[in-house]
């Protein structure tokens, strides 16, 4: 057993996930790659954003295949074993699995890089087949050649995170070009190939002119169907696992919607819901919800991407922050340029690294995990602007909300109103609705903020649902071209606060007050009207 060939380490890995509380059998994949085995169309290259279950789904392969740990017990009990040709596949192959992120101690150049990969591969290789009188001083795939042309053995190759280094400083251009010649000859129309499983966040088009490793077919999250439903968690799965959960926690803390609300929010290409699974299983192992998975990630990895346009750009974070969805032509993530430009680009960029979702031809802020993170941009980053001067008023206009002060309330919208965009022209309610999300936007971090929420006998503009249950609940209803108080009367005569109510009664007792807020806005005169009544 070696380092790279017929390593241990991917069914140590896989056995310790599947033997968890929380694990998700995934394990149908399998059959698409057995169908492929030995094919034209054996090579594969699946692209996730970080922390969607890429390694995981690598280590599976990897011990499905390879033969160094008898794998029957495990696999057994899984969805695979159903198959009728799992047992012909089942620990039946030498198998070469490269984790690409691993780098070797004290690396300060690609030649340290790649040296560790071919070396000790080439060693291994030589040990295990001795008899055939292999010499290092042969190309690596010339070994692999020799092997098959004696024995009619056929490899499985597994490799993770295969664009890693990509992201090293000491990579040079030409090392890049170097390094994509590597994976061709290794792999690219050779005999003793069987199977190749290829992982990364970025797809081979990013590097890649197409020639090089053209013999792989790639799948994304945003626009292939295959093996969409195997990274992540479905709708179906997620239910599962909190049944599991609401069983073995022994005062559970979570409900199934916010569980909902903090990680759901992506979806396949034919529709399907998509969880982030890293932070679902983070939140039920620790009966907590939190920012599990932005949290892993650089603070300002969102503004990194936006940075070099932000004019154009600037409008649309109003849109995303208040639920809206922004039309983009998808690139197909074919960028090469250091910088991205123009929000195409940039955009497309955001929903590989998982940032965005994207369905219907349009990008949006998934979830209240993401969601999070680009509150704390709108309201850190002086360089955005007037939508930076709006969310920091956001804390004005909450103090003075609860305070029933319309009079401040007033005026930090006509302050919204005379920015110098023309997003805030009002022309429908949506567009009102946009600027009192920007307004409100610091009460997020006190209030579960919901838009257009079914209550009573009809939808609400706005409900703020109190984390703590002593504080105020806000119920809040927008009229243009209409009078405050027909605001404040919708809200009494179609009974929203009964859905506040239902809400908060089912997870605790609710002491504060119920604030109905109507806020109008007249086109004619560009007046703001605000009142405030409490309904208990």
């Amino acid at each position: 057993m070696g380092l790279y060939l017929d390593s241990r380490m991917p069914w140590a890995e896989y056995s310790g996930i599947a033997a968890e509380t929380y694990f998700v059998d995934k394990s149908a994949l399998l059959k698409e790659l057995i169908t492929a085995f030995g094919k034209k169309n054996r090579y594969f290259c699946i692209t996730r954003p970080r922390r969607f279950g890429k390694s995981v789904m690598a280590h599976m392969v990897a011990a499905f295949f390879g033969q160094a740990v008898d794998c029957a017990s495990l696999f057994e009990r899984l969805e695979i074993a159903h198959f009728p040709h799992y047992a012909d596949y089942l620990n039946k192959y030498h198998l070469v699995y490269i984790d690409f992120s691993r780098m070797p101690e004290q690396c300060v150049s690609y030649k340290d890089y790649i040296s560790r990969i071919t070396g000790s591969l080439k060693q291994e290789l030589l040990e295990k087949y001795a008899q055939l009188g292999l010499s290092d001083a042969d190309a690596l795939w010339d070994i692999f050649q020799y092997i098959f042309e004696n024995t009619m053995e056929k490899f499985v190759f597994v490799m993770d995170e295969w664009d890693a280094v990509f992201s090293k400083s000491f990579l040079t251009a030409e090392d890049k070009k170097e390094f994509l010649n590597f994976l061709r000859e290794l792999l690219k129309g050779q005999s003793y190939v069987g199977l190749a499983y290829m992982t990364g966040v970025l797809p081979i088009a990013k590097y890649s002119s197409g020639s090089e490793l053209n013999m792989f077919l790639e799948y994304d999250m945003a626009t292939k169907k295959k093996f969409s439903e195997y990274f992540g968690f479905l709708d179906t799965e997620v239910d599962e696992l909190y049944a599991i959960y609401k069983r073995e926690t022994e005062h559970p803390a979570i409900s199934r919607e916010e569980l909902r609300r903090w990680y759901d929010g992506y979806c396949t290409v034919e529709g399907k819901r998509i969880y982030n699974p890293h932070s679902v299983v983070c939140a039920l192992t620790d009966n907590e919800l939190s920012n599990y998975w932005t949290g892993s990630g650089p603070y300002d990895e969102i503004f990194y991407y936006i940075r070099h346009n932000l004019d154009d750009i600037r409008d649309d974070l109003v849109w995303m922050v208040a639920g809206e969805k922004i039309p983009i032509l998808l690139q197909g993530y074919a960028v090469t340029k250091p910088e991205l430009e123009n929000k195409n680009e940039i955009y497309s960029a955001m929903v590989v690294y998982g940032l965005l979702a994207y369905e219907n031809k349009a990008v949006f802020i998934p979830n209240k995990e993401l969601m999070d993170k680009f509150n704390a941009l709108l309201l850190n980053h002086e360089s955005l602007g007037y939508v930076h001067r709006l969310a920091k008023q956001s804390e004005r206009m909450l103090a003075a909300t609860l305070a029933m002060d319309t009079d401040t309330m007033i005026k930090i919208l006509k302050f919204a109103h005379d920015t110098e965009t023309p997003i805030f022209s009002y022309n429908s309610e949506i567009e009102l609705s946009a600027v009192v999300n920007m307004v409100y936007l610091a009460a997020r971090d006190r209030y579960r903020v919901e838009r257009e929420d079914k209550a009573g006998e009809g939808f609400v503009d706005f409900i703020f649902y109190p984390q703590i249950r002593s504080d105020d609940a806000i119920i809040l209803e927008l009229k243009v071209n209409a009078d405050p108080d027909k605001a404040i009367a919708q809200i009494k005569e179609k009974g929203y606060a009964l859905r506040l109510k239902g809400k908060l009664g089912e997870l605790q007792t609710y002491t504060g007050r119920i604030l109905a807020v109507g806020i109008s806005y007249n086109k004619k005169t560009k007046e703001h009207y605000c009142k405030i009544e409490v309904l208990s």
